[in-house]
């Protein structure tokens, strides 16, 4: 309830190969060597590239260069090619960022290039490690704390690096106040809740303090964010991270531009970052309206060759981006339910996919039930990636439908949303709120409370939208007459167990927000379910 900075966040010198790792950076900065910030193109290895960037700038050391990969012509890894321009540019040193715990290839032959690698990463371990200077994961070793993102990892470095500099004492570093480190918290922030990742132990704390850092950046490109989003910097919460700033940092490599992203979080001239953040707009705008393209000729294509009761979907086009997929698989997977796989083609010709699943079956069981279909695959239980061959990637369909039915014993349903506590509306006041509001953040391992909302009467009921599918209703306490707004997005009438209409008896299964396109002090309800009143 009450994160204390201190007693929640850890050593980061007790992450293996931490010591190993500021030593080698000491020597090349002592050397003058040129060194890389190899940061992977979401919305963790941005923030987690401008976390090191930033603190190199801030110690003074200008040898230095950031590289992120293109998701459509490179994907994602730590790649041999890009090694090889790096050395050409006379990099002696790449720092990875989000990426690099199972690249034993790619740092085996950064070694004959003759450039040492240092690794931060958290992505799981496999059976080999990377012979690099050091690899820092925090699955790795005794640290106490699993589940940080690659910024946090990133942040981690950044700290053990202001610490060693400061014991031995060059002005640079003495220059630099106690606790800066703390003012790069916004980034860390914004890639752990983007993440996905566990909002519990450090990373908890992590995400409380990176907030208020949040609220007062003066980092010009959160200001541009927030201008161009319409936000409150003031009032920044994890659901205008989630749902606004990491759309648009994705964005940037979802449609080819990567760099714009981590030039936006590292500029220091309001005029490019209002730019920057313009074009991050523009693209993110280009890209809602690419996949509601795509997910519009999918569903005509499930009409013509699926029923409903067909409980996996897969749909491809070699005019699709790989980039896009997960996007319109999800999109498809929330309207239908079961598993939904969708795959284009990337710039290289080569063909990916991503499969997403509403829970009833766990996706990496599914791609190893079909793994001779795959060149390669991974993810986790509700949503993966894939790689697939032009010769079997029109068998694919057949060899996850079987797979599915081998699986389909142990297939779980979808299980019921069960309310944390009950509520009227006459009990929903801003000062309950703040209460409530001091569990959060809220995400993933800390989800916001679902409140069972009785003796309600639905008195308007309506469809919104582009495409009529989001769901508004006004509701009111039959008992007080108290009144509140509900809302959810891409759910119809239909989609709820009890389809809302004036003059209905409801119970209401919702979570609680503010409502602020009406006014800081307005509350709404977000829809989980519309059920027959108790």
């Amino acid at each position: 309830m009450n994160p204390d900075f201190v007693r929640d966040t850890y050593d980061p010198l007790l992450l293996e190969g931490m010591e190993r790792a500021v030593a080698r950076i000491f020597a090349a900065m002592a050397a003058n060597e040129r060194i890389a910030i190899y940061g992977d193109f979401d919305c963790d290895g941005i923030p987690g590239a401008a976390v090191l960037y930033d603190t190199f700038r801030k110690i003074g050391y200008e040898n230095i260069e950031v590289y992120v990969p293109h998701r459509d012509r490179e994907g994602y890894g730590f790649h041999t090619g890009a090694i090889d321009a790096l050395a050409e540019r006379n990099v002696a040193l790449i720092i990875t960022v989000d990426v690099g715990t199972t690249a034993v290839e790619a740092v085996a032959h950064a070694k004959t290039r003759g450039v040492d690698v240092i690794i931060t990463d958290h992505h799981e371990i496999q059976d080999v490690l990377p012979d690099a200077v050091a690899v820092i994961n925090p699955k790795l070793g005794d640290y106490p704390f699993r589940d940080l993102c690659g910024a946090g990892v990133a942040w981690k470095l950044a700290c053990a690096l202001l610490r060693e500099g400061r014991k031995r004492g060059p002005a640079t570093f003495l220059a630099i106040p106690d606790g800066w480190e703390k003012w790069l918290l916004d980034l860390v922030a914004i890639a752990t809740i983007a993440d996905l990742v566990p909002l519990q132990g450090e990373n908890r704390a992590l995400v409380h303090f990176g907030l208020t850092v949040l609220r007062k950046s003066p980092r010009r490109g959160i200001r541009a964010l927030c201008n161009s989003t319409r936000l409150r910097q003031r009032e920044l919460t994890e659901d205008d991270v989630a749902f606004s700033f990491a759309p648009r940092i994705n964005a940037a490599s979802r449609m080819g531009e990567p760099e714009l992203a981590f030039k936006l979080l590292t500029t220091s001239d309001a005029d490019e970052a209002e730019k920057l953040a313009a074009q991050l707009e523009s693209l993110n705008r280009k890209r809602r309206s690419v996949v509601a393209s795509i997910v519009r000729e999918a569903k005509q294509r499930i009409k013509a060759r699926y029923k409903d009761a067909d409980h996996v979907v897969v749909l491809g086009d070699t005019d699709w981006k790989p980039a896009l997929m997960g996007l319109a698989a999800n999109s498809i997977m929330e309207e239908r339910g079961g598993v939904v796989c969708m795959w284009g083609r990337d710039a290289n010709g080569n063909l990916k996919g991503s499969c997403r699943s509403d829970g009833s079956v766990s996706v990496v069981e599914l791609f190893a039930r079909a793994k001779e279909s795959f060149e390669e695959f991974g993810g986790h239980h509700a949503s993966g990636g894939f790689s697939i061959s032009h010769e079997t990637v029109h068998m694919l369909p057949e060899m996850l439908s079987r797979a599915a039915a081998e699986l389909s014993e142990g297939m779980r349903q979808k299980e019921n949303v069960e309310p944390d506590a009950e509520l009227t509306l006459s009990q929903i006041s801003i000062s309950f709120f703040r209460d409530l509001s001091r569990l959060a953040p809220f995400g993933v391992g800390n989800p916001k409370p679902v409140f069972r909302v009785r003796e309600t009467v639905i008195t308007f009921a309506r469809q919104f939208g582009k495409e009529m599918n989001h769901t508004e209703v006004t509701l009111v306490c039959s008992e007080s007459g108290a009144t509140h707004r509900g809302f959810q997005f891409f759910k119809t009438p239909l989609d709820f167990s009890l389809p809302p209409s004036p003059g209905a008896r409801a119970d209401v299964l919702a979570t609680l927000e503010r409502d602020t396109f009406r006014g800081p002090e307005m509350l709404a309800l977000r829809l989980v379910d519309i059920l027959h009143a108790r």
